[in-house]
């Protein structure tokens, strides 16, 4: 196959959600129709022993959400599907922003009683800036919720969206019967039987056919006749430019958890989601089929496999074709690297891969390497652009809790702030150790990946800052960057790299510190681009 064709094959996105909408089980049941999978795990059920396959964190099984951003790749009609499932819960939104660089279209979930969520209006409005193509998927049919064209109503209002309906309702909760699907004519009727793997699926070309009553009934086949001619009126029609251009969301419905209506989903998706796109870098905008390789880190994860301490770095192919025991240039250390076994995915699964193309996401085993936001190239000195970095709203100090551990606890910080779920800031007056979290939830789950993963235990201890300021003096040796020094010194650190910050108890103390020492450059965040 040609190299053109392989990029063809690729669709490459994200699933996002409010937590709780159904986000996780929707994965789960894409990679069930795709026969990645035989059975679909429960993500909160605890008398099903299966867990969801793209939580494969511990925390995250015994939570019931997820933390991280895994990655799932299978084969669905003759195209390779790359899924990067991303955490819903607001304190792990960091996450989740870098994970939308590496997508070329995305999934919207809704819960059908919910509604729209303050977490999801956040995600979208990152998708619209960035004129990311979105499907909308209600999800949860199958339990008492808001009407279809209410819900429509929500989704083009808070989420700023233009929508089309391409799949129905025939009722609701109780009295769900199934969907149509406007995309392909068909009626796809409800069982509500989440064991079965596909519902029946009836064709109907024709709406006014007898036909109607005997599958569904009399009176829902009348509503389902006037409010498809409510549709055909009020909303656009489907136009694929239009989609693509991140102008036009179409909408589908269904419920994840009993099977239903993702298949509907999934063939609509393959259809007109688009193949791997162009990105901007700081020098141009790079082609998906330029001959060259790039691409750029947009995740690092430590302890993949805890038996092994391995720590991968997740590259997202932009251009050229990624090649086993090939030197690649490290554009920010400016050295070439050779990777001896870059792995394919399947949530925590791996497989070593010869070759991989734009679109893909290859993990890269690393020894302290890389950092987010680093770009790999054959040679061309360039870095993408758009990588988000984040000011900690959160900060603690943290304490061993067994001296005999500190080599441990030492090392396990290390490698979790790389991940770049939290930063690590070290007190100038007396070498005390503080992490900064954009989410409070953070600080359990590295306090539980140091102990289950590392074999130390911590401690935290409030530590009143409110922002995290990076300094930049004008001229390091003027009085006024020596005043601000002396003044500032209790609040006073280094990050994990070395550069100053500034550890702000209060707007105010910002605004004050600004006014009084003007020569003193402040930033909110530490920039990964232009380190």
């Amino acid at each position: 196959m040609s190299f053109n064709e392989e990029i063809a094959k690729r669709r490459t996105f994200g699933i996002i959600a409010h937590p709780d909408a159904g986000k996780t089980t929707l994965t789960e049941k894409l990679l069930l129709f795709g026969g990645a999978i035989q059975e679909a795990g429960a993500v909160k059920s605890n008398k099903i022993k299966k867990g969801a396959t793209s939580d494969f964190m511990e925390i995250e099984r015994q939570r019931g959400i997820s933390v991280a951003t895994s990655v799932l790749a299978f084969i669905y009609k003759d195209k390779k599907i790359n899924i990067l499932d991303t955490p819903g819960h607001k304190d792990f939104a960091e996450d989740t922003f870098r994970t939308l660089t590496a997508v070329d279209s995305v999934i919207v979930v809704v819960d059908v009683a919910k509604g729209v969520e303050e977490q999801t209006e956040k995600l979208v409005e990152v998708c619209r800036m960035r004129k990311i193509p979105m499907i909308v998927f209600i999800n949860k049919l199958d339990r008492e919720g808001k009407d279809a064209f209410d819900l429509m109503d929500e989704v083009e209002q808070k989420l700023k969206l233009r929508v089309t309906p391409l799949s129905f309702p025939i009722g609701m909760g109780y009295d769900f019967k199934g969907i149509y699907n406007i995309w392909e004519k068909n009626i796809n009727l409800f069982e509500g039987d989440s064991r079965k793997n596909i519902e029946e699926t009836i064709a109907i070309s024709d709406l006014d056919s007898p036909q109607l009553e005997e599958i569904i009934g009399s009176k829902p086949a009348n509503t389902l006749r006037e409010e498809l001619e409510l549709i055909h009126e009020v909303y656009p029609q489907f136009n694929k430019e239009e989609y693509l251009a991140g102008d036009l969301q179409p909408v589908f419905f269904g419920s994840a958890l009993n099977n239903f209506g993702v298949r509907e989903l999934l063939d609509c998706f393959v259809d007109i989601a688009p193949t791997p796109r162009a990105k901007e870098s700081d020098t141009r905008l790079v082609q998906p089929d330029e001959e060259k390789l790039s691409g750029f880190v947009f995740k690092i994860h430590a302890n993949m496999d805890p038996k092994h301490r391995d720590r991968i770095a997740f590259v997202k192919v932009v251009s050229g074709t990624f090649e086993r025991n090939k030197p690649y240039l490290h554009v920010r250390l400016g050295k070439n690297l050779k990777f001896s076994s870059p792995n394919a995915f399947f949530a925590e699964k791996k497989e070593i891969v010869d070759i991989s193309y734009p679109g893909d996401i290859v993990g890269l085993h690393d020894t302290g390497n890389f950092k987010i936001g680093d770009t790999l190239t054959e040679g061309e000195l360039m870095n993408f652009k758009g990588i988000p970095s984040f000011s900690p709203e959160h900060f603690r100090y943290i304490n061993n809790a067994d001296p005999l551990k500190a080599k441990q606890l030492e090392k396990g910080i290390d490698q979790l702030m790389d991940e770049g779920v939290a930063q690590l800031f070290t007190l100038e007056m007396n070498g005390r150790k503080i992490i900064g979290t954009v989410g409070a939830l953070q600080y359990e789950v590295i306090q539980y990946r140091l102990e289950h993963e590392y074999g130390a235990k911590c401690t935290y201890e409030n530590f009143p800052a409110f922002k995290a300021c990076w300094v930049k003096p004008k001229d390091p040796k003027n009085t006024e960057f020596a005043e601000f020094k002396r003044v500032k010194q209790k609040f006073l650190g280094h990050d994990k790299y070395g550069q100053l910050v500034f550890l702000a108890d209060s707007d105010f103390s910002i605004q004050m510190t600004q006014q009084k020492y003007p020569s003193v450059e402040l930033f909110f965040t530490s920039d990964y681009q232009k380190r």
